[in-house]
């Protein structure tokens, strides 16, 4: 292995895990545009049933309506911007906004105006919720997209095209497995520092013993496609494994799913700030695994991903502290890592060429005022901020 040359630096300097003008920037060119892998169908069983996400400071939620459809929206009422769901998950017949008391169908459509019937020139089916788009994979798992507009710039097949039909999946039944439960941790970290850990087992010999018993390390392999990563791990063969097959896959930009014979989990890495992030995870049971089976499963990855998160919190306090620029990445040990930063700089850089040409910010996830004596109002706003510097850290 004499002959591997080594990348001399990594494709983003340490500045991009700290900055807040490069956290905002990948909240207008990347969370704001591109397809998130949020849950799974299997998490809303009837009409009613509904959970709430924020993703980089983007409030939605998702919920199954009465012809059995899921829908997303913005979690904000239209009247004055109360959040309209409030719990983090449930079922309801109705989304009703205790603040003024309008409430709307499971569609998104106002179902009451409290004593607007009267008001001149109300038309309430002008304010129902935004509805944000939603597509169901193969295999069940549901994903959003923030654009605003009727038709997202992006299609979700220009980065995961066959990441649903990956001919290893078939060896899990999704019709076996049942939403079990949720956790979450805080993270003192970018949410890329977590994201660059988990597209590389170069650090599991070290880092993780759980992992290092039961799996060949010298054959891992990560295969790159687009907007995924697929990760390959042979058992050790060990008696004490009983994970069975494993299939792990990063999805751009900020989550993961590892499906296993008794168990599987959907990670996001939910950016909070430059330096902090939100890990949320989603568990689903195999209905025919013994409690014992599952358990132990459970046990394995969260003790996994707190290992994880001890390496994450002490790398970025010293990106933090100025101690540390780039370093070498490994061709092969870190490939993954390398298409993830170059897939995040391409975005950004095309991005902010983008907002340098229109002198502004463009954030697609932005709602335009239809009426115009708003988008006047709107218009000076964008003046005064222009007059006084621009956006946060942005001085196109």
């Amino acid at each position: 292995m004499a002959n591997i040359k080594t990348k001399p630096a990594g494709v983003l300097p340490a500045s991009w895990y700290s900055t807040r003008a490069i956290y905002e920037l990948e909240r207008r060119a990347i969370f704001a545009k591109y397809w998130l892998l949020i849950t799974h169908e299997l998490r809303f069983p009837a009409a009613g049933a509904y959970a709430k996400f924020t993703v980089a400071g983007y409030p939605f939620f998702i919920i199954r309506d009465q012809q059995g459809n899921l829908n997303a929206f913005l979690n904000v009422c239209r009247h004055r911007a109360f959040p309209v769901v409030l719990n983090d998950e449930g079922t309801t017949n109705i989304l009703a906004c205790k603040y003024h008391g309008w409430s709307y169908g499971l569609s998104g459509k106002v179902a009451k105006a409290p004593r607007f019937d009267g008001v001149d020139g109300f038309d309430k089916s002008q304010y129902g919720l935004f509805k944000v788009h939603l597509k169901v994979d193969e295999r069940g798992f549901v994903w959003i997209n923030l654009d605003a507009s009727e038709n997202v710039q992006v299609k979700w097949e220009e980065l995961f095209t066959s990441v649903d039909t990956q001919s290893r999946l078939g060896a899990f039944n999704m019709k076996n497995y049942r939403y079990d439960h949720s956790w979450d941790m805080d993270g003192e970290y970018n949410w890329k520092t977590l994201i660059d850990n988990y597209n590389e087992c170069y650090h599991c010999s070290v880092a993780h013993p759980g992992i290092a018993k039961v799996t060949n390390l010298e054959t891992y392999e990560v295969k790159t496609t687009n907007g995924f990563i697929e990760h390959y791990a042979e058992s050790k063969g060990n008696p004490a494994d009983v994970s069975g097959n494993v299939a792990p896959t990063y999805l751009f930009p900020n989550s993961s799913i590892t499906m296993t014979d008794h168990y599987f989990y959907l990670m996001r890495v939910v950016p909070v700030s430059a330096t902090r992030v939100s890990m949320q995870y989603e568990v689903y049971r195999n209905v025919s695994s013994t409690d014992k089976d599952f358990e132990e499963m459970d046990k394995f990855f969260k003790q996994v991903e707190n290992e994880d998160k001890y390496l994450c919190t002490h790398a970025q306090k010293n990106i933090n502290a100025g101690g540390y620029v780039t370093g070498p990445l490994h061709p092969h040990r870190e490939k993954g890592v390398l298409h993830f930063k170059s897939l995040v700089k391409r975005l950004l850089v095309e991005h902010g060429e983008k907002e340098k040409a229109s002198g502004g910010e463009i954030n697609p996830a932005k709602r335009s005022p239809d009426d115009a004596d708003i988008a006047e109002e709107e218009l000076f706003c964008k003046d005064v901020c222009s007059r006084a510097g621009g956006g946060v850290g942005c001085t196109w």
